[in-house]
């Protein structure tokens, strides 16, 4: 497979088990870039041994350590993904064609579809890990991620192409990762809300679990995968539910910040 003048950019933190997996998916890349936030397995060798160069950097939030990688990268054209997600051979295939056009053109971006592997096979119906579409490459000058702690997206003016075949997102090996994860970006999004003074609305609580939980189970489709369908939804409407219960605590109880960082800290859910 040729390469182009394309760099993919990955941010880590201890991925030791995906990291390899990852790189070895993107092979016409003519630059590998992990910017690495100071791992302590053996995330930084594996990358290094499967043809990464490695940058390490404090953590910024995954808005700012992404923006903070796009001005590492040796090229102009950027290919983002996370440790955990890799790309499939169709998908690679697809790019190999359309990356000349793609780069010789004035396009901001281009969308990829996300597939996601749930409790290790794949989910069939569920819209969002189904084909979800995301922008992961791009321009960097003609495009910047928001500076959003968690959650955050790229953003660009103009039209961008989507492309048909899928990326792999290998979405937490078991439900202990989620719930870590949805610990963590609740505490992250909470930040954000807290920062830009966002109104506590807690009379919405007893109806925000109902409306996300029906959302997902039954508009996105989620009742059509089973039982993995159902924990799914029943995840994200728990995480709806709670983000707006520790904004409340977090407004009406300010020491409750510096504390709760501290615990995660401590038990390397936060950093």
């Amino acid at each position: 497979m040729p390469t182009f003048p394309l760099t993919l950019a990955i941010i880590t933190h201890n991925e030791a088990d995906n990291i390899a997996r990852c790189l070895d998916s993107v092979p016409f890349a003519a630059e590998k870039l992990v910017v690495d936030s100071g791992s302590d397995d053996d995330t930084v060798a594996i990358a290094q041994a499967h043809g990464a160069r490695v940058v390490q950097q404090d953590w910024l939030g995954f808005g700012p350590q992404r923006n903070f990688a796009t001005t590492q990268c040796s090229h102009d054209w950027i290919l983002v993904l996370d440790a955990d997600e890799y790309l499939s051979p169709e998908l690679a295939a697809e790019l190999e064609q359309r990356l000349p056009e793609l780069m010789a053109g004035n396009a901001p971006s281009a969308y990829l579809r996300r597939r996601s592997i749930y409790m290790g096979a794949p989910m069939r119906w569920y819209r969002p890990a189904v084909g979800e579409r995301m922008a992961r490459l791009y321009h960097r000058q003609r495009a910047r991620w928001s500076d959003a702690r968690v959650h955050e997206s790229l953003r660009f003016d103009g039209a961008a192409p989507t492309l048909r075949a899928a990326f792999n997102h290998n979405n937490n090996p078991t439900m202990p990762h989620k719930q870590l994860k949805v610990l963590r970006y609740a505490e992250l999004k909470c930040r954000d809300w807290l920062d830009k003074g966002k109104p506590v609305r807690m009379w919405q609580a007893p109806f925000v679990f109902a409306l996300a939980f029906l959302k997902d189970y039954v508009f996105r489709l989620a009742f059509m995968d089973g039982w993995r369908g159902f924990m799914i939804a029943q995840t994200a409407a728990s995480y709806a539910l709670y983000k707006r219960m520790r904004y409340y605590e977090m407004v009406n109880n300010p020491e409750s910040v510096a504390r709760a960082a501290a615990v995660l800290t401590r038990h390397q859910i936060d950093r």
